[in-house]
This record gives C-alpha cells, structure tokens and sequence, in this order.
C-alpha cells in the first residue's frame, strides 16, 4: 500500500483514533509501538503493508480491519511476513532481532558474494552520513542489508581482517544505536549499543569501546535510567582522566573525554543538579580549548560548538531560557551536521517557547525542520514544542505553525 492508499489509510487512523478519544501516545502504547511510528502512520508516509499489523492497529483502535481499510484483504488472506520499505526504523529493529548470523554457527557458507573490506569501509561511512543527516528511513534500508552480511563475513574472512571487521561492525552498531536513541526507541538502541561494546572489544579498539559506551549512555538516558546513563558515562571518564593529563594525549581521546563530559553535563541537568551541570560543561570546554577545532572523532562531532550546543541545552533543561539564548547568539552551528544544526535550532526553539515567544520559536522550528525534516516530525522534544506553541498561540494559530503541526501529526 503506497501513495494515496498510505495517506487514506493514515488519515483514517486519525480520525478513528480521535473518535476514540485516544492520544497518539495511547495508540502508542496499544500498539507496543514509538509514537513516532504511529506519527509516521497518520502522515501517510509510514506503509502498513502487513495484515497482521494492520490487524493490530484496528485492534487498538477498537474497529474492525473492514472499518479501518475498506480494501482490507479478508482475514485468512494472510500476508506473508518479511521486511518492507520503511520511513522509520522498523526494518532495522527486525534485522537486530535473533542471532545475526546463526547459519556461520552450523558451518554453512554465506548465501550472496561477500563485500571487500574496502567496500564495507565506504558502506559504514554511508551509514553515519545517513545517521548525521538524520535520514533514518534510508538509514534503515541501509543498516537492514549491511549488518547482516558484515556479521556473516567477520566469521569467515581471512584472520588478517577479522580485527578490522570487528572495528566496523561496531561502528555499524553505533550508527543504528545513535539513531533508535534519536527515534525514541531506547530498547533498540541499547541492543545495538550492547553488540558495538562486543565489537569493539573484540577488534581490540578500547577507544571504540568508549564511544559504544558513549551510546549506552544516550540510551540509557532516553530510557530515563539516569543511574545506569551516569555509571557508563563515569566508568569512561574515571579511566580517561589520568590520561589526558599527559601532553601526549591523542586528540582523539580527548574528544571521547568531552563527550562523556557533555554525557554527564546533560544527565545533571535533567536531574535539575545547576553546580554539576555547569561544571561538566566547564570541563568540556577546557577540553574543547585544548584540541582548538570541531572535530568528529568516533561520529561524536565533538568540539568547542558542539560544548555550546549543549550549554544553550542544558540550559533550556534547566529552565534558563535567558541564559540559553544568550550562548545561543554566540553559536554558529554551520560547520557542524544537519543533525547537530537541527538539533540546535529545536532547542532555541524551546528556550523561545519557555518564555512565550511564538513567532522567534516558530520561526527556529521550521529552519530546523528545513534541516532534517525526520528529526522534528519524529523527535519528542519536537512534538513536545509544537503541541505548546499551538495552545499558547489558540485560537488565531499562526498558519506556518499550523502547516507544521500537521506536518508533524499533531492534532
């Protein structure tokens, strides 16, 4: 089902949905489902292609599937099961489910010509050019076809280029943990994170260990674990600290040093702790001063604009629009990824909206959406915005701000 029969079929989820006085969180949770997926549903971009799922979405709604489809197939025409094209990341959920290469277990020889390793070297970099462009439907697609061939070659490659095998398969994992924590699906994230951690110990990279720790982290914390966030934050820091006193310390330590700096930065603020929260941006910055660029080593784009970011940030987390907006001004984010930029602007956003400034908050949301449309429609922070810019603003809602709120779903 594609094209007009997508936006039929989720504008009638919408419409049932609201007949059931049913937010999208509860369709949501029904659903065992992101709300950004069912977001995705009601815009018509997101397939519902299998009838099982079809099935369980009227189910929640509490309709029939006849109701909600009328060209529904009856309910013994059963679909077969499988991966369909994606607008988020459900196909690569299906492809982290299960061992990821149990056949190499019974011996059996990979089904389809193995990739070079110059190849997959060129495959992973595309995977984190998706990731930072915050194209996760493509990325989907992407990690969906790669993670299970690179798993099948690390088993039966020559000895020589298992180690680096090994590197890339983590750097693979991170890519898809940086983006479930983005879409709001943690318990993927932290799956993905867990089997970078493996891959990383195993090609004998320590410092790839820390940037999959660097994922745990980010998905513990949108899991709201913040004990568990911290402890995989500070168990980096704790060994990297007497590290980087030394003059010889690689830059690309350094940068994973501020970035678990920024980790535990973020973790304080959202526990409202103001003195640890400053002071861990303090160390992040002293950090970033002594490598004296933005860089992006392990996909961290860390540096002294991304220590700001996160200073207007965890400001906002904290309540300080005035202060957020202040190191606002002072930021030019251009050199960094469409991610980062969105991200950014989402948070300027937010800071405008704290202090009831609906056009500046408007007009910040839709420069950031230019940027990565995926990230504003799907992001929760994004929604959040939205939702309280539209009730601050009712009832004359200014029309771009409407336009977005329906381009996100928002009812």
């Amino acid at each position: 089902m594609t094209g007009p029969d997508t936006k039929a079929l989720g504008q009638r989820v919408k419409e049932l949905r609201r007949a059931a006085g049913m937010s999208q969180s509860d369709l949501a949770t029904a659903m065992t489902r992101s709300e950004s997926w069912v977001s995705q549903v009601e815009r018509g971009v997101q397939p519902v292609e299998r009838l099982s799922i079809l099935q369980a979405l009227a189910d929640a709604l509490h309709v029939s599937v006849r109701e909600l489809r009328l060209d529904a197939a009856p309910p013994d025409e059963v679909e077969p099961e499988g991966i369909t094209q994606s607008n988020d990341l459900d196909g690569l959920r299906v492809a982290l489910t299960g061992h990821p290469a149990l056949g190499s277990l019974f011996e059996q020889p990979p089904s389809e010509p193995m990739p070079t390793l110059a190849d997959f070297r060129r495959l992973a970099d595309e995977a984190w050019t998706l990731t930072h462009a915050s194209s996760y439907g493509a990325l989907s697609d992407h990690l969906a076809r790669l993670l299970p061939s690179i798993e099948a070659a690390v088993r039966h490659a020559p000895a020589g280029d298992r180690a680096e095998l090994h590197s890339l398969r983590a750097k693979l994992y991170q890519a898809a943990a940086a983006s479930f924590t983005r879409q709001d699906q943690a318990d993927a994230a932290w799956v993905a994170a867990d089997r970078a951690l493996q891959a990383a110990e195993l090609a004998g990279q320590p410092l790839e260990v820390v940037a999959s720790l660097f994922r745990m982290a980010h998905a513990f914390m949108r899991q709201q674990h913040m004990d568990q966030a911290e402890q995989a934050a500070k168990s980096a820091v704790a060994v990297m600290e007497p590290r980087a006193d030394a003059p010889s310390c690689p830059p690309e330590e350094l940068s994973l040093l501020g970035a678990m700096n920024l980790v535990l930065a973020v973790i304080n603020a959202r526990e409202g702790n103001r003195g640890g929260t400053h002071e861990r941006i303090d160390r992040a910055r002293a950090i970033a001063a002594r490598l004296g660029e933005d860089r992006n080593d392990f996909d961290t784009e860390f540096g002294p604009t991304n220590v700001e970011i996160h200073a207007v940030s965890t400001a906002v987390e904290l309540g300080d629009a005035g202060l957020a907006l202040d190191v606002a001004q002072q930021v030019d984010p251009s050199g960094l990824s469409p991610e980062r930029q969105s991200r950014f602007l989402l948070d300027v956003a937010r800071a405008h909206a704290q202090r009831r400034h609906v056009g500046e908050a408007t007009a910040a949301l839709l420069e950031s959406e230019a940027l990565a449309p995926e990230q504003i429609h799907d992001h929760h922070l994004a929604r959040e915005v939205i939702r309280d810019l539209v009730q601050l603003s009712e009832p004359r809602v200014p029309e771009s701000l409407r336009g977005l709120a329906e381009r996100s779903a928002i009812s």
